[in-house]
């Protein structure tokens, strides 16, 4: 299936993506994580995006599912549920050129009345050759905006 024209720009992040990261935050001790993400087209003008990560002993830790759009001249939009109460809305850039892409989002995080609060989110997406590496800064429960994971992934076959 052919792209649609505004997400050719997003090609190189299409398929699924798998490795290892490690979490942290002023009010946790610093974790590894196994993460896998996957951006799907399924012929509409956005991208599926669905993410999991397991604990180095195997354990589900975390989920989150959303739709990522390109609205041309470089801007992106991100659109996430989670599963812990939070929905995020994130805009942000586009950039890409021989080397790579990269996306760069800000984020409001709206969060149910029962969920830890967390006011903004940053997500940092950079693909060089088959490596994607990830980056996630929040500011929640109180804390400044801080790093929360990061990771570096491979295109899985």
């Amino acid at each position: 299936m052919e792209l649609t024209p505004n997400l050719v720009p997003l090609a190189r992040l299409v398929g699924t993506w798998a490795g290892e990261g490690v979490g942290e935050y002023p009010t946790v001790a610093s974790f590894p994580y196994h993460e896998e993400i996957t951006f799907a087209f399924v012929g509409k003008p956005f991208l599926v995006y669905t993410q999991r990560t397991r604990s180095a002993d195997g354990r589900p830790l975390h989920m989150e599912t959303g739709y990522l759009r390109h609205t041309g001249d470089g801007h992106v939009e991100f659109v996430l549920a989670l599963p812990t109460g939070q929905v995020e809305l994130a805009e942000g850039t586009l950039r890409s050129d021989d080397d790579g892409l990269s996306l760069e989002l800000d984020a409001r995080v709206w969060s149910t009345s029962t969920a830890k609060d967390v006011s903004a989110s940053k997500r940092t997406y950079r693909i060089v050759g088959d490596t994607l590496d990830t980056v996630l800064d929040m500011e929640a429960v109180g804390q400044p905006m801080a790093r929360h994971l990061a990771s570096r992934l491979v295109r899985q076959a």
